[in-house]
């Protein structure tokens, strides 16, 4: 069996999602995995499973264990950028270990790429949960293994907006926590870059801000293309003017625009490799 470890760097689970564990469980056993729980899974103080350097300490126990072939990460919230002056980035870089993550995980899985150039893959590994009632399950390796067997749990469809190709490597994410590293060390650099971004809470106003805070930073100078997954709230709201149109507006009419409704925060979206280079056209 594959041994992933299991954390929660951003907010610890509340105590009441104890009871959808063992489904969780079951789905990574029947796949292929064997597991183990860091310490600090669980709300302990407010929203924290631990403090900043506990949550880092046990997610690089993982790095250091060489029974942990992968690490998956089934939080998400606000707090994960704590933890990121704490990891070892030299320990990082030797290893061949992908992270999981997706929402406020974004924060870590940039920062890794930004310091090391080791890809990471935002997903959240308890849409697993959803597929398997859907009927559908992924073998182990066709969930960490090489992705030029071509799982279908990467293969993304992209539709053009403006422009009709674009290539570089993938960064990006959930757009408000990938802002989170505006300033630091921890933001990849974004040239020719292809940025990816999706959100979940947000509507016109927020995500205006976002987008000029963007253009400030230069961003939109730098990039080679634009990915844009699904805006859920916004989506849901109907909002007017729509994630594409605020984006159209604020960038270059030259700039390649694809939008994918299968990567976000729904439970049925796919796996995307950040850090790697991609190449997509019309």
């Amino acid at each position: 069996m594959i041994k992933a470890g299991i954390t929660c760097c951003s907010n610890g689970l509340k105590r009441a999602y104890t009871h959808k564990m063992p489904e969780l469980e079951s789905v990574l056993i029947k796949s292929g995995f064997d597991f183990e729980y860091s310490n600090h899974i669980y709300e302990k103080e407010n929203v924290f499973g631990g403090t900043v350097t506990e949550r880092a300490a046990a997610l690089m126990e993982f790095y250091k264990n060489d029974e942990i072939d992968v690490i998956f990460d089934i939080s998400g919230g606000d707090i994960a950028n704590g933890i990121l002056p704490y990891l070892d980035y030299d320990v990082i870089a030797k290893t061949n270990k992908l992270f999981f993550g997706y929402s406020d995980l974004t924060t870590v899985i940039n920062a890794i790429y930004a310091k090391t150039g080791k890809k990471s893959v935002l997903y959240n590994v308890r849409n697993l949960v959803h597929l398997e009632r859907c009927g559908i399950r992924y073998e182990a390796e066709k969930i960490i293994g090489d992705r030029k067997e071509q799982s279908s749990l990467y293969d993304v469809k992209y539709n053009f907006i403006q422009g009709t190709m674009m290539q570089g490597v993938v960064v990006g994410g959930n757009i408000r926590c990938f802002l989170k590293l505006a300033g630091t060390q921890y933001m990849p650099d974004m040239n020719g870059k292809i940025l990816l971004l999706e959100s979940n809470s947000g509507t016109v106003a927020k995500m205006e801000t976002y987008l000029c805070q963007m253009k400030q930073l230069g961003i939109f100078d730098k990039i080679s293309g634009i990915i844009l997954g699904t805006f859920t709230e916004m989506e849901s709201e109907l909002c007017i003017p729509s994630i594409d149109t605020l984006v159209k507006r604020i960038v270059s009419k030259e700039m390649p625009i694809a939008v994918t409704s299968e990567i976000g925060h729904g439970r049925d979206s796919k796996a995307i490799l950040i850090g790697e280079k991609l190449h997509i056209k019309d």
